[in-house]
């Protein structure tokens, strides 16, 4: 649901670098390029970045189920 706070495979932390990557690629600007701007060098750090999809609004519209 929330975008990762350590990478899965690495466990290196990736977590406060979200809000800055999201930012600059609404902006207009090429995530390969954002992500070596912030430092992110290894692969499977990038695909934490480039594969998250946020699906968290999509999961509150459902209602609750007791």
């Amino acid at each position: 649901m929330l975008f990762p706070v350590r990478c899965f495979t690495c466990g290196a932390p990736i977590g406060h670098l979200w809000e800055e990557y999201e930012k600059r690629v609404k902006a207009g600007e090429q995530p390969g390029k954002v992500l070596d701007d912030l430092g992110v060098k290894r692969y499977c750090c990038r695909r934490m970045f480039l594969s998250y999809v946020d699906v968290s609004k999509e999961v509150l519209q459902f209602p609750k189920i007791s």
